[in-house]
């Protein structure tokens, strides 16, 4: 049985639909659901390979699509021209910070900005669900590198 609960979970997703456990997907699994970044579908078979199991593009992006079906991962798109992926965690909404430079993505959650959005919705009549706020900028790392 695998070390990761979130792991484990996505096995008993993948017995309960009679799909088969095998090696690669749960390599892929294991890459995505442990990572504290938001990986690209490259990134995750490159880390795949570090940890010692070669997995092939097309199970990466099928493993990808059954992970997101059983909502242990969300997908992320910057604008970046390719989607990035991370795991459902259990935390509040966040918002995203990315680095035009280096592609660092940083989360934040600030709860003026929660509440800024509710009164911007309310004051035009509009009951607010959701909201999705990407910043685009240069990080600190990049900008003592001399990105501007």
């Amino acid at each position: 049985m695998p070390d990761h609960p979130a792991v484990a979970r996505f096995v008993g997703y993948l017995r309960e639909h009679n799909l088969p456990v095998t090696a690669q997907r749960l390599a892929i699994a294991d890459v995505l659901l442990t990572s504290e970044r938001h990986l690209s579908a490259e990134e995750v078979a490159l880390e795949a390979t570090a940890r010692g199991r070669s997995v092939g593009t097309a199970t990466v992006y099928r493993t990808i699509d059954t992970l997101l079906e059983s909502g242990l991962v969300v997908e992320r798109d910057f604008g970046e021209g390719f989607r990035r992926f991370e795991p459902a965690r259990d935390i509040p909404h966040h918002e995203h910070l990315v680095c035009t430079q280096c592609g660092r993505v940083e989360e934040f959650r600030d709860e003026r900005l929660e509440r800024m959005t509710t009164i911007v919705a309310e004051s035009r009549g509009f009951a607010r669900q959701r909201h999705r706020l990407v910043i685009h900028g240069i990080c600190r790392d990049c900008q003592t590198q001399g990105h501007r």
